[in-house]
């Protein structure tokens, strides 16, 4: 086995183009801006999910006969709306984190009025 094996992850991506075996310097703006984005995507799942659930109740209500796939269907909604939720919370942490790093890596004092 003398190939080396790499891992693929789905939002990171590797600079294949110099290959000298030293740790490129990071950016770390623009992997700010890359969780933003996630972080955008994530809320916007979350909104039409929820509205999706919103409409489910709706139509439970409307139509009694078939209230139990309508129920259904809402609570796999509510459940996308809570993880699509989580997933923008993750990512607007990890925005934070790189814009922290950003800073630490480019000298930026961080002035504090108490303390």
């Amino acid at each position: 086995m003398a190939e080396e094996k790499h891992h693929h992850h789905l939002f990171h991506h590797e600079d294949k183009s110099q290959d000298s075996g030293f740790i490129d310097e990071v950016d770390y703006r623009n992997e700010e801006k890359h969780h933003k984005h996630l972080e955008h995507h994530g809320e916007l799942g979350a909104a039409a999910a929820g509205a999706f659930a919103l409409h489910e109740k709706h139509e439970a209500k409307k139509y009694p006969e078939r209230a139990t796939k309508h129920k259904i269907e809402e609570d796999i909604a509510e459940t996308a709306a809570v993880g699509s939720g989580g997933f923008a919370f993750h990512e607007h942490h990890d925005k934070k984190e790189a814009k922290k790093e950003d800073e630490e890596a480019h000298g930026k004092k961080h002035h504090h009025l108490f303390g």
